[in-house]
C-alpha cells in the first residue's frame, strides 16, 4: 500500500509503540475502501473513525 507524503508525515504524529497497528489497521480501511493509496485526507477520514468506535 502506498502513501502520500502527507499520510506518512501524519502517521509520525502517532506514538512509535502504536504506529505500526494504526498503519495496519488504515490499509486495511484503504483496501477495503478500493484505494491503492493512503492519502491525507484518507488518514483523517480513518482517525475520525478510530474516535467513534
Amino acid at each position: 500500500m502506498n502513501w502520500s507524503a502527507g499520510a506518512e508525515a501524519r502517521l509520525k504524529e502517532v506514538p512509535f509503540f502504536v504506529r505500526p497497528i494504526v498503519r495496519r489497521r488504515i490499509e486495511t480501511l484503504a483496501g477495503e475502501a478500493g484505494l491503492n493509496e493512503v492519502s491525507e485526507a484518507f488518514y483523517e477520514e480513518a482517525k475520525a473513525q478510530f474516535g467513534q468506535k
